[in-house]
């Protein structure tokens, strides 16, 4: 794979529309009441209402509106499962019903794209996106890479673990690829004739999980507008932890520490090369 360290701008449908919590609401005869309370929860993903899937969350505002006085039937998918709840929207206004949720239908952030291999699948930040209210993986039914321009740096310092700032460019001609999957390892979908083009750099093999070891070793990151190899240190190796945290790093290159303090956010998905081969990314910064 072609080890890659550039900022890309990731953005991610849900897979249904996610429930991030439910609230109260004050109807139109003044009375407080929380209509969805105990009956959807944060996680849950809405796929249809009474039978129809709606397309977005504005869609799904004006179903429950249409829907009056009536129960509502959402089937909704909570862990894994199917499942059909009943709410009742409660009246805030005239022909005005809403049923006390909040939900989300996307996502989007920046980080680093870590490789594309050979037949043009790409990977990137090295963990999954998460929901910011809910913390979990977001499911995600598709999404795209962009570009992503990043403008400044505010470095990592005790208790603070710094960032990389930026914007995502969302225009077509800086589309780079479609986003199939979003795991706990990471983002994953398919590179487009744009990426193609910009990817230029050398092919490396992967490392065995067996072969990587504590010692010297580089993270190919762009922080300064170009980029470059920096140099760190594996502090420790667990090959046995098949999830996203197998080894502790320390940024040992003057330059970068200069630039960042150590890894900030942005810099996930940055890829790691030890001994001539790719051995991981960069998921997580201490900051204690």
């Amino acid at each position: 794979m072609i080890p890659c360290g550039i900022p890309v701008g990731v953005y991610l449908e849900t897979d249904g529309i996610m429930v991030v919590g439910t609230g109260k609401i004050e109807t139109q005869s003044g009375e407080t009441v929380e209509p969805s309370y105990g009956i959807l929860k944060s996680g849950d993903y809405i796929l249809k209402v009474n039978g129809e899937r709606p397309a977005g969350k504005e869609q799904l505002a004006g179903m429950i509106r249409a829907q009056g006085a009536e129960p509502l039937v959402f089937t909704i998918r909570r862990g894994g499962e199917e499942m059909d709840v009943r709410v009742e929207a409660a009246c805030t206004g005239p022909e005005d019903y809403k049923a006390g949720i909040w939900v989300r239908d996307d996502t989007h952030g920046i980080g680093t794209l870590t490789f594309v291999d050979e037949h043009g699948i790409f990977g990137a930040l090295g963990h999954g996106i998460s929901d910011t209210d809910t913390g979990r993986v977001v499911e995600a039914n598709q999404g795209k890479l962009y570009e992503a321009n990043i403008f400044s740096i505010t470095k990592g310092t005790l208790g603070e673990p710094g960032s990389l700032s930026g914007s995502i460019l969302y225009q077509e001609n800086k589309l780079l690829g479609n986003i199939s999957k979003n795991t706990s390892r990471g983002v994953y979908g398919t590179e487009n004739n744009q990426l193609a083009q910009r990817i230029t750099g050398q092919a490396l093999p992967v490392a065995y999980s067996q072969e990587v070891h504590e010692g010297d070793a580089l993270v190919r990151c762009c922080v300064d507008g170009k980029v470059e190899d920096y140099e760190i240190r594996i502090l420790k190796v667990n090959s046995s932890n098949k999830e996203s945290k197998s080894m502790v790093l320390e940024v040992t290159d003057e330059r970068l520490l200069e630039l960042t303090g150590w890894i900030v956010q942005g810099m996930s998905g940055s890829p790691i090369i030890q001994d001539g081969k790719v051995i991981g990314a960069v998921t997580h910064v201490f900051i204690q």
